[in-house]
This record gives structure tokens, sequence and C-alpha cells, in this order.
């Protein structure tokens, strides 16, 4: 399907000037600073699960963590993180909220039974046929404290090219349906928010993962998000 042009006349201005073709490799091709290593990468989905900025609350957790388990060696795998207590003194202090813990050490025992030859693969293949649509109805999804937004961006970070609800993307659905004459797009509920991504990213030519790094950019604090960018 051909771009339809009224919605690209309205999405274009947003995009112009922002590298979102590299910030959406970056995920997809794992450029980020965690790299592709998969201990990293749910950690800071769960680092991120009580909505934390990133420069100074989410990655200074995932380091307090690597540093602490990774490096150390306690830990090498998904089931050897998995067998981590919640309450460990050294994973409290590189995580600290109960939730982001747990998150943490749910995800590890999923995805341990996970039939994969490695835990990236694991975590890949995981992501690639999770359905945002019934999350909760997941084996991940249903871990306390992982909302849809934690869920999809573990699935952005295993890769997948998708959208994340969050305030940013749903200022920019908003803008875009205020300078449409008409739309089907509705921010109500984080998945009509997700539907409504999918469709602008179906009539615009635009993936979702690349809206949903046009959002971030457009509708961050510039010095944040430099100093993330600088943290990647």
């Amino acid at each position: 399907m051909q771009p339809d042009p009224a919605v690209r006349s309205v999405l274009d201005p947003y995009a112009d000037g922002v590298p979102y073709e590299d910030l959406a490799r970056d995920f997809r091709e794992f450029r980020r600073w965690t790299g592709d290593d998969p201990l990293l990468l749910i950690a800071e989905a769960a680092a991120a699960s009580t909505g934390q900025r990133f420069v100074d609350g989410i990655k200074p957790a995932v380091e307090r963590f690597r540093d602490a388990f990774l490096e150390t060696g306690r830990v090498d795998s998904f089931g050897t993180l998995a067998e981590i207590e919640l309450e460990d003194d050294d994973l409290v202090e590189a995580l600290g909220a109960q939730r982001k813990r747990q998150v943490l050490l749910e995800i590890a025992r999923v995805l341990t039974e996970w039939p994969a030859d490695d835990d990236l693969a694991a975590l890949v293949d995981w992501a690639a046929t999770a359905d945002h649509y019934r999350y909760d109805e997941d084996p991940i999804g249903a871990i306390s404290g992982v909302g849809p937004s934690t869920f999809q961006y573990l699935c952005q970070l295993a890769g997948v090219d998708t959208v994340t609800p969050d305030p940013t993307i749903e200022r920019l659905l908003e803008a875009v349906d205020d300078d449409l004459e008409s739309s089907p797009i509705d921010t109500a509920t984080d998945r009509l928010t997700i539907a409504s991504c999918e469709w602008l990213a179906f009539v615009s030519g635009y993936t979702p993962l690349e809206l949903d790094r046009i959002a971030w950019w457009t509708y961050t604090d510039p010095e944040e998000r430099e100093a993330t960018l600088e943290a990647w």
C-alpha cells in the first residue's frame, strides 16, 4: 500500500530532522549500551517497570545489577538468575523496589523454560510471538508488575518493531488526529494506543518503532534526550 498523502503531510513535519531510522535500528540490531546480553536486556525492562527516567534511574540500576551479579559470576544465565531470592541483599541494593526485583526474577523464570538454544534466542523467540493485544494471557504479561508498557518495552529491547504505549506516543497520535480530517486514532487505553499506532504505521509508511522514536524525540525534554542518547 502506498502511503496516504494526507497522513504524510501531517506526520512528516514531526519526522523532519529526527534520526528515526537509526534510533529504531539501535533497538532492532541490539546497538544500544546493553548490546545483545539477554540478562541486561531483561534487567533494563525490569528497571523501567516503575516509570523511572533512563539516565538517573534505569541505567544506574542495570549497571549495579551487572556489577553485582554478572561481573562476579553469580549469574551467567536466566537459569541462575531465576534461583536468586527476591530479598537477596545484592539484588535489593541493585534494583531497590520489590516490583522491579519481582519482574526481573519472574521473567527469568519464564524464559528459562522457553524452548530455545540459548537465553538470547529464548528472549527473541518469545518477543517475536508475543501478542500485545492479549498480553495478560502471556506468561510474561501475567507477571505482577508487568503492564502493557513494560511488556512492549521488553519486546522492543528484544528487537521487535513495535510501539510502547506511553505519554509521548499518545501526544503524537493525538496531535496527528487533531490535524487529520478524520481518523480512527484513539488513545483511551493502552491497547487502543497500540492499535492506533499500527494504523498510522500502515497508512503512513513509517514502522511502529519509527513512530515510537519520532514521538520520543519530539516530546522528550531536549536535555534529557541528549543525555539519554549519550548514555546509549
